[in-house]
């Protein structure tokens, strides 16, 4: 089936949540949450293990059906729609382990990523301008199996840039890089940022302080605070949970 009206296309947010709930035994991961993200915003999604937001990422992106509640997409409910149908409507998710093709070269990935969305003249300019943003153009000839784990992860991101999507939702695009490497994509994230709306479930708090701009902190899984990074980052309950910890990721 198809997008259906979802009642809300008259709310202004580009992104929407509903009482979104997810159980698994009995036991809720995610706990009704309303979520709401404005277009032109970078939202950094943080909790400890088993907040719950790797649950929520997977089911605004379509990984995980929900138990309850809806998601909605420029007022459109989305909820448990398949990737490939999000991608059509403009939404390009990056997940933890890169997907990309190790026998494409970079450039052939980005060429492939931007035809889906594009026609020719207009995926090249895509491409080019891609090349020049994540600094993939000295290894644009290089096949992908080749690379780094870094380079792969940045790849990946190129892939989703080249798709033009209104919403980017990238899940733990720093996971496995070096310090030097998670700097980089933090470069790359800031250069790329006006006037593109962005979700970035991540847990280095190192790297959120380098991109973030709002903040949205789960625990147990439900939304304890959402608020300007400075102000999350001094809130006691936001150290408490952390310091706490809490159970197995959800």
């Amino acid at each position: 089936t198809g997008p259906r009206a979802g009642g809300g296309a008259m709310s202004g947010f580009l992104l929407e949540t509903r009482g979104l709930s997810k159980r698994f035994g009995g036991v809720p991961a995610v706990d009704g949450v309303d979520f709401r993200l404005a277009e032109g915003e970078l939202r950094c999604l943080i909790g400890p293990n088993g907040a719950g937001k790797s649950t929520f990422f997977k089911m605004v992106t379509g990984q995980l059906s929900p138990s309850a509640g809806r998601v909605l997409f420029r007022g459109v409910d989305v909820t448990g729609e398949h990737r490939h149908r999000l991608a059509a409507l403009g939404i390009g998710i990056k997940t933890q382990v890169p997907s990309v093709f190790d026998g494409l070269s970079v450039l052939e990935s980005l060429r492939l990523a931007a035809r889906r969305f594009h026609a020719a003249a207009e995926s090249a300019r895509i491409v080019d301008g891609v090349l020049a943003d994540t600094g993939l153009g000295a290894v644009a000839a290089r096949r992908v199996g080749e690379l780094a784990h870094g380079q792969r992860q940045w790849v990946e991101l190129g892939m989703v840039l080249a798709r033009q999507p209104a919403l980017m939702l990238l899940d733990e695009p720093t996971a496995g890089m070096t310090p030097d490497e998670t700097a980089r994509t933090a470069e790359l994230i800031r250069k790329f940022r006006p006037g593109r709306t962005i979700i970035v479930v991540e847990h280095d708090m190192h790297f959120v302080r380098m991109i973030a701009e709002g903040v949205t902190v789960f625990h147990q899984g439900r939304i304890l605070i959402e608020a300007p990074v400075a102000e999350v980052m001094a809130d006691p309950r936001v150290r408490a949970v952390y310091l706490g910890g809490g159970r197995r990721d959800a």
